[in-house]
């Protein structure tokens, strides 16, 4: 429930004047520098900070995030070899029946690869699932295949094999899940996030309808519908952007998720171009005589598509798509595209949802495999030029969930001490808040009260700093979600 509550003494906006801000039934209510306060309102005394529309993560896979928040991360192995070590080196004790998972490795650039008979001499009769970080990889011992029922020659699945066995392994009970997704969506309102987009593989509204009954969400929820769940969809009559029954408008439907290509770091993303040394222009999983159908199912029921789409052939297809079709929706990634693709986002109404904290994690892989082609890689820039609007998420476990990480690698490109990379294809800091806010630029009368306080005028912090932004407060629908102590 919300309460009635004063943000005094915070700062309305980056630039803007000190002011009090009054929140009545989820909403604000009044905007007044007279320090007039309500009786009986509950006062926060925002200390001085900014005040900011709430962030907006505008793609996430929930429950791997969460579950991947409590797995052995292998991000730092250089190569197969070192992710094996880190593994076994990280092992708590545990049954040995028990299922070994980790998350998080990058193979794009090992000079060795990875192997079932790596994890076979390490841990012996152990079934171990190791997960890429880019999640189109899994890489499967002797005896979790055999859990599975599945044989394979190199225990490396990709593209949709990693996604059947990824649905088959062994899962956490739907309130374990629920726990741990709790957990980490208080952790998101603690980053200032009142909202996220949901791309689980999986029944969303079903899910979050039930985490709905256990414990007042700590952020609003775009369920997304799975590939195979249209049917399902388009029977109860859901449409996109529609509330979820009973859900107090906390839930609300989301755009139906159809993937065209795979990733970069697992060299499948559909390029017009082949990967150099490997023979390959990478993999076409719905090719357009399968994708437009079932596009123009969906939006003939108002179910809007979101396609994801990261080599720039298999962006070429969703764009010819979307005109074919004639409805609006989303990109999903649009990591590589030709400077001709970029100013059809517009013209076809097609959002760009982008995840800029990818950029300087993918640098090195895409001057590997996409060389010669990086300046129209992650073109935030160029497609802004364009007229294209843009949306931030993190996809989330491949990225974390802090919008302030995406904010600032579209600012920078850059996450460590190396120069920018194309830092031409930068983005001004008022325009990344901006995307990572579903579009708010400010905080009005009347608006919904989804806000966040951060300690520091963004406008004044180093733009490397804005990735550790202190947030004194986190508001959803007038309820506080998170407060500094």
């Amino acid at each position: 429930m919300s309460e009635d509550l004063v943000l005094a003494a915070v700062r309305l906006g980056s630039g803007g004047p000190v002011v009090d801000v009054r929140l009545e039934h989820g909403r604000v209510a009044a905007i007044t520098t007279d320090q007039q306060i309500s009786a009986g309102a509950r006062v926060i005394d925002g200390q001085g900070g900014t005040l900011l529309p709430g962030l907006v993560d505008a793609h996430v896979h929930a429950v791997q995030w969460a579950a991947a928040r409590r797995r052995i991360s292998l991000a730092d192995a250089g190569s197969a070899a070192e992710a094996v070590t880190l593994l076994v080196e990280s092992l708590r004790p545990a049954d040995p029946g028990e299922l070994v998972m980790a998350v998080g490795f990058r193979d794009g650039l090992w000079a060795d690869r990875p192997h079932k008979d790596l994890l076979e001499r390490a841990l012996p009769g152990r079934a171990v699932a190791l997960f890429s970080n880019d999640l189109h990889t899994l890489w499967l011992s002797p005896a979790a295949l055999e859990l599975i029922g599945r044989e394979h020659p190199t225990g490396v699945l990709i593209e949709d094999e990693c996604m059947r066995a990824t649905a088959d392994l062994p899962v956490a009970s739907a309130e374990t899940e629920d726990g741990w997704v709790a957990d980490a969506m208080r952790a998101a309102a603690a980053r200032g996030v009142t909202g996220i987009a949901d791309y689980e593989f999986a029944d969303t509204i079903t899910d979050w309808t039930r985490r709905l009954q256990m414990e007042p969400p700590s952020v609003r929820v775009s369920c997304v519908i799975a590939k195979f769940a249209l049917d399902d969809a388009i029977a109860h009559g859901y449409r996109t952007g529609d509330p979820v029954a009973g859900s107090g408008g906390l839930l609300t439907v989301g755009p139906y998720k159809l993937f065209v290509d795979g990733s970069l770091n697992t060299r499948t993303a559909f390029c017009h171009d082949p990967y150099p040394g490997l023979q390959t222009r990478g993999n076409l999983e719905l090719p357009p005589e399968e994708l437009v159908p079932l596009m123009k199912l969906a939006s003939a029921n108002g179910i809007l598509p979101a396609v994801h789409a990261i080599g720039d052939h298999a962006n070429t297809i969703a764009l010819d798509a979307f005109a074919e079709v004639g409805c609006g929706g989303r990109i999903e990634h649009a990591q590589l595209l030709r400077p001709s693709e970029f100013g059809r986002f517009k013209e076809l109404g097609v959002i760009a949802g982008v995840q800029p904290a990818h950029a300087p994690d993918d640098r090195d892989v895409a001057d590997r495999y996409w060389v010669d082609r990086t300046a129209r890689a992650f073109p935030y820039g160029a497609l802004l030029a364009a007229g294209a609007t843009l949306e931030i998420g993190s996809d989330a476990p491949v990225s974390p969930l802090d919008p302030w990480d995406g904010i600032a690698s579209a600012v920078t490109r850059t996450d460590d001490d190396r120069p920018a990379w194309h830092p031409e294809q930068a983005i001004p800091l008022d325009v990344a808040l901006t995307a990572a806010s579903q579009g708010r630029d400010s905080v009005h009368v009347g608006d919904v009260a989804d806000l966040m306080l951060v300690a520091a005028d963004p406008a004044t912090v180093p733009p490397a700093d804005l990735r550790t932004m202190p947030v004194l407060a986190t508001v959803l629908a007038g309820r506080l979600t998170h407060l500094a102590v």
